[in-house]
């Protein structure tokens, strides 16, 4: 009765009045759960991230959940911290609540468990990362672009010792950005120049590694941040150590936040366009619960290279 569908079964409305009042007075919601045993779907949906303490993957997420709200969904959100066994918990949690579709940040290397849920259970859309290759589709920013152009934006400036510290190396971001970098380097001629060090996106890991690189003989010229957090971690390692961006050494990051052009001097940096990447995976999703999507959508979206003050011509070079 509570239902709207009083007339079909010829329930007065007397009696429609009287059992609204009681529901009301007792502040009765209607389990989702229970609607979802009768309708196949809960109006609501997961969404995986690795750490929602990183500003990158709370933007994805409030992008991902302002969207399916607009839409009429709810989102349960599960942080996996980047581990593939809390990862594969998360999903069969969420697919016992018999959410109606799942968004998922991969932690994990092999796409097997995923697509066995995207095949036999529950729709699956990855964001940010994918696996190569694989049948779920995917929309996430062409990082191998990103690499590319940001090391080649140093080269142009005369930067020949460039230090590349990126984040988890398994991680499908952190292997395409690594790519874009070295074949920069290798259109240059300056393959044999290639410095790589690092192993998380995190504030620690670019701390340290810019710590290291700074105490030696061989000093680099610019540092390839390959995230906001490991950026964050290399700005305190350079001023600890006296010097100064990007009088004595020049920096690039991967990621675009409003803070960027508030510090002293302002990041230039590769930008994602996160809410696009959010309202596509959204899309691609409710399409595929309604029977109606794409399901071989396989997305990437361009970055955009936003040049701030960080950068200045090598010692020696103009």
């Amino acid at each position: 009765m509570l239902n709207g569908k009083a007339n079909k079964y010829r329930i007065s409305e007397k009696t429609v009045k009287l059992i609204t009042e009681e529901a009301n007075s007792r502040n009765y919601k209607p389990s989702l759960l229970a609607k979802g045993l009768r309708t196949q779907k809960t109006n609501t949906i997961g969404l995986l991230v690795p750490g929602i303490d990183n500003p990158y993957f709370a933007n994805i997420a409030s992008t991902v959940i302002s969207e399916t709200s607009r839409l009429g969904y709810t989102t349960v959100l599960v942080d996996t911290m980047g581990a593939p066994d809390l990862e594969r918990a998360g999903v069969e949690s969420l697919v016992s609540r018999m959410v109606d579709g799942i968004i998922v940040v991969p932690s994990g290397q092999e796409p097997d468990a995923l697509e066995s849920i995207d095949r036999n259970r529950t729709p699956v859309v990855l964001i940010d990362r994918y696996f190569e290759p694989t049948a779920l589709p995917y929309v996430t920013t062409n990082n191998y672009e990103g690499g590319l152009n940001a090391t080649k934006y140093l080269i142009g400036f005369g930067h020949r010792d460039i230090l590349c510290i990126r984040g988890v190396p398994h991680s499908m971001p952190a292997r395409e950005r690594e790519r874009g970098y070295l074949d920069a380097l290798r259109e240059a001629g300056l393959e044999d120049r290639a410095r790589i060090a690092g192993n998380d996106f995190s504030i620690q890991n670019g701390y340290l590694e810019t710590k290291f690189a700074l105490s030696g003989s061989a000093r680099p010229t610019a540092i390839f941040a390959m995230s906001n957090t490991i950026l964050l971690g290399t700005i305190k390692a350079i001023k600890e150590s006296g010097l100064r961006i990007p009088d004595d050494i020049s920096v690039v990051s991967f990621d675009n936040y409003t803070y960027l052009d508030y510090l002293d001097p302002a990041i230039t940096r590769v930008s994602q366009r996160i809410s696009e990447m959010g309202a596509l995976a959204v899309k691609i999703l409710l399409q595929r619960i309604e029977g109606t999507g794409n399901d071989d959508a396989k997305i990437q979206l361009s970055p955009q290279l936003i040049v701030c003050n960080s950068v200045a011509h090598a010692h020696g070079e103009k």
